[in-house]
């Protein structure tokens, strides 16, 4: 186990001397704390794109092209799609530019989310518009209660669902909650994708498949890997909390390069919070966290997590416990509290009376 000694995840502290970049974006965007997503958005244009098109020329050289694809590979999977997807998701939850400029705002989802397998505008409907509102409870079509969450079987089974039918899950939400522009939005992003990537095939399928359709595969399942994770120890007595459903983890490069991601508990708790004051709250709300014996990590991130779960390695994980509060005497004990949250839960919902 570990003690909470200090945080060293980034907040924003204000630069003494500003540069001529950032004065003229500063113009464009809502908020300057998001200043890094406009230097990691032209870093991607800049490379990505170039090397997309570079593999659909044709007659390349064999070994351009192949020098082309790794690189490709390497900069999309390695280098940019963490904090891609995770600039993703801050600005799905607070608008990136200016209403006067508010046609920018289709630049990620549209322009450049499709490099990384993100069907344009399907994530922000179904984070925004589902996954937030039902909280992993049952009614959110990715929640995670119903699976035994240490279990690589059930994970899989898990995966399954959402690869192959869940547009479809997501598409029935949104009619039973009678939400049409959502519904609108998430078909007309995965409807356009596939069609793209039908047709580029028929122009040039490798070129199609390095580009297009394997980092779509990938970030589906870095997805569903990230979401496990983060709502993997549920309270079975109030799993509706956000302090007992999901998890933070703490003091990792993780959060430094993809935006203080590891915070989940208080992104649950408070949405729309700048990436930036996590750290901050987190400090000012430890009684909640102590009340509500929160899951807090130092030093690992989701992916850590995940694997240390199909490894069933508790020892591993208590390790890294942060133990807040000081609730717990030995390393066995916590084990024995995180094992006790990762088992199945069913919701029962009430029988509503009707009136005769």
């Amino acid at each position: 186990m570990k003690q909470l000694l200090q945080l060293t995840d980034p907040v924003y502290i204000k630069p003494d001397i500003e540069s001529a970049s950032d004065k003229f974006f500063k113009r464009f965007i809502r908020d300057e704390r998001d200043l890094p997503f406009v230097y990691l958005t032209l870093k991607i244009t800049f490379t990505l794109w170039p090397l997309a098109i570079l593999l659909y020329i044709p007659n390349v050289n064999n070994w351009v092209w192949w020098v082309a694809a790794i690189a490709y590979q390497y900069l999309n999977n390695v280098v940019f799609k963490g904090p891609f997807g995770l600039m993703l998701h801050c600005t799905s939850h607070r608008v990136f530019f200016e209403r006067k400029f508010q046609f920018m705002n289709h630049y990620l989802p549209w322009v450049i989310g499709p490099l990384f397998g993100q069907t344009p505008e399907t994530y922000y409907s179904h984070h925004i518009g589902m996954h937030h509102p039902e909280n992993n409870m049952p009614e959110d079509e990715s929640s995670t209660m119903s699976y035994q969450r240490d279990s690589f079987r059930g994970f899989m089974h898990y995966l399954g669902s959402f690869f192959f039918a869940g547009v479809y899950h997501l598409c029935t939400y949104f009619v039973r909650k009678k939400r049409k522009r959502l519904l609108m939005r998430s078909v007309r992003g995965e409807l356009f994708f596939i069609a793209a990537c039908v047709g580029l095939s028929f122009i040039n399928f490798p070129a199609t498949f390095v580009v297009f359709i394997l980092p779509f595969i990938i970030s589906r399942i870095i997805m569903m890997v990230g979401n496990w994770a983060q709502h993997a120890f549920i309270s079975a007595e109030d799993p509706d909390n956000a302090y007992k459903n999901s998890i933070t983890c703490i003091n990792t490069k993780y959060n430094h390069k993809c935006w203080n991601d590891g915070y989940h508990i208080s992104h649950h708790d408070k949405p729309n919070m700048h990436w930036t004051d996590h750290p901050v709250y987190f400090k000012k709300t430890l009684d909640q966290y102590i009340t509500n014996e929160a899951i807090v990590f130092d030093g690992i991130h989701f992916l850590h997590v995940w694997l240390w779960l199909m490894r069933k390695r508790y020892d591993l994980l208590a390790r890294h416990f942060v133990n807040i509060g000081n609730k717990f005497n030995t390393d066995e004990e916590i084990a024995a509290f995180l094992k006790g949250r990762t088992g199945r839960i069913t919701v029962v919902q009430e029988p509503v009376l009707v009136a005769a």
